[in-house]
């Protein structure tokens, strides 16, 4: 996919970053790009980032009907230990 940089400030800008990173000038775009977008996601609060996966323990079970932590039927089983 092809991009045309039309504003002469712009191309400027570009080729001075490729030619400061010493990359080729695509290269130099994606890179900015990527930081740019990377700080731009650093800007939503972490309570909101960690949404989807707060949802998602707020899905399960407050409790486990059955707890293996102290099961000790489950535990004996493990080792084979029929007491």
């Amino acid at each position: 996919m092809a991009y045309s940089i039309k504003d002469p400030e712009t191309d400027e800008i570009i080729r001075k970053l490729a030619k400061v990173k010493g990359k080729p000038i695509v290269e130099a775009i994606k890179e900015a790009c990527a930081n740019e977008l990377e700080r731009e996601r650093a800007k939503i609060p972490l309570w909101e980032r960690l949404q989807p996966l707060r949802a998602r323990v707020a899905s399960y079970p407050a409790k486990p009907e059955q707890p293996f932590a102290n099961d000790k039927e489950f535990f004996d089983a493990l080792w084979n230990d029929e007491k």
